[in-house]
């Protein structure tokens, strides 16, 4: 039961982590450690930036912008 909720979290919560590992080519264990040391000398406030780009992460289809198909001159 512990490993499933591990489990669970750890694909919820740490998706963040991964996604900018795959975007920056680091591995994410780096970047969650990166967070948790931030965390401890800034007191905390990396995990507020940490919950809005999960946020964004989970709702990025609403942050991107809509491309309208461009109209040739035959279609007017």
């Amino acid at each position: 039961m512990i490993q499933s909720i591990r489990h669970w979290f750890e694909q919820q919560a740490f998706g963040v982590c991964a996604w900018w590992g795959d975007k920056l080519g680091i591995r994410a264990t780096h970047i969650r450690m990166y967070f948790v040391y931030l965390s401890f000398f800034t007191f905390g406030s990396p995990i507020i930036i940490y919950f809005i780009m999960a946020f964004i992460l989970e709702h990025k289809e609403y942050f991107k912008p809509t491309r309208s198909r461009r109209r040739s001159i035959w279609e007017l």
